[in-house]
């Protein structure tokens, strides 16, 4: 899969995954968890969805409410759940970035040159090929894990989904990104309401 996005930095989702014998209602309370193991970013990811998700009528909240200093493990997180009665859990985390590179071609070009030739008092124009050898050009692809999970079954996950990013830029705008595109693919199969 090539990736030539232009301009600013921009997502999509890949290798998108959804349950097809889900048929149960539509997620109305989330519990938010950003495997991020850096404190201030975890909180941004969660955040992010939250945001998100609250625009789809989802009572969401994000696990560093409850669990501010590390990432809660599975049992935390069946107790948080269970506790405060949950029916969904969204699970972001990051996988290792990709570099993907490509050989550009050489090519070449004509440009033109003008000098005053005193000998014969006037300007001369004459005309020079100019090669412009090939190279290599490298794109540093972001790449996150999404699930969704519902508490169901003692808990199956539902929906799955990777995030690519080419040269991310502003952290906080792509998370945003990330999570609308997310809650699109997600309202679409109804595991939450569509907005109204």
């Amino acid at each position: 899969m090539g990736f030539h996005f232009s301009g600013c930095s921009s997502s999509e989702l890949v290798d998108i995954w959804s349950d097809s014998s889900f048929n149960d209602s539509a997620l109305n309370k989330i519990y938010v968890i950003s495997a991020s193991t850096n404190y201030t970013q975890r909180r941004i990811w969660e955040d992010a969805f939250c945001v998100e998700l609250t625009k789809h009528y989802v009572d969401a909240v994000p696990s560093y409410r409850s669990f501010p200093d590390a990432v809660p493990d599975t049992t935390q997180i069946m107790d948080a759940v269970t506790l405060n009665g949950f029916n969904g859990v969204i699970v972001i985390r990051r996988l290792p970035p990709e570099i993907h590179a490509q050989f550009l071609q050489g090519y070449s070009t004509t440009e033109q040159r003008t000098y005053f030739d005193r000998r014969r008092s006037r300007f001369v124009t004459y005309y020079k090929e100019i090669e412009h050898s090939g190279h290599i050009d490298s794109q540093k692809v972001d790449i996150n894990s999404i699930d969704v999970w519902t508490i169901n079954n003692d808990g199956e996950m539902i929906w799955s989904a990777t995030s690519k990013t080419v040269e991310p830029n502003s952290g906080q705008n792509i998370r945003m990104e990330i999570a609308q595109l997310v809650m699109t693919e997600l309202a679409n199969r109804g595991i939450i309401v569509s907005r109204r």
